[in-house]
Parts: structure tokens; sequence; C-alpha cells
């Protein structure tokens, strides 16, 4: 019984790493499309570039970034829950 919890566990944390990978490298790209078409918009001068890069520094410190680690959280409280619930 324990070997088959551990080996899920092993493959539910492969599968959501996938997952992490997958939406973090999503929200980045539409990050930097927003970037994009604010600059082509509003700003139109100076280095697009380097507003660029420094608007997807400022998404690496964001929230929405850290919100995206509940790929992990969730599933795995639920999955304790769930398995909690069952052995008692």
């Amino acid at each position: 019984m324990i070997f088959q919890v551990m080996r899920l566990l092993v493959v539910g944390f492969i599968v959501l790493t996938i997952v992490y990978v997958v939406v973090s490298i999503y929200s980045r790209s539409v990050r930097r499309e927003k970037l994009e078409k604010h600059w082509d918009a509003e700003i139109g001068t100076g280095d697009r570039d380097a507003y660029i890069k420094q608007g997807l520094e400022a998404y690496r410190g964001s929230l929405r970034r850290k919100l995206i680690l509940g790929v992990y959280v969730v599933p795995m409280l639920v999955f304790l829950v769930l398995l909690y619930a069952n052995f008692m």
C-alpha cells in the first residue's frame, strides 16, 4: 500500500511539474505580449527591447507568478486530505 502511494506521489509530482512549466511559459508569453502591445499603442519612442526586458523583470517578482505555484500546492493538499480521510 505504501509503495503504491509513493508511486502515485512521484508520478503526480512529475505531471504537476510539466503543468507548472507549461503554465509558466504561457503566462510569461502573455505578459510579454501585453508589454509589446502597450509599447506599440502608447509609448513608441526609445528602446523597445529594454522596456520589455524591464517589464519582464518586474513580472518575475509579481504575485501572479507566485500564484502559479498553486499548481503544486492545491492538488497535493487535496490528495493529502483525501488520503487522511480514507484512513480515518
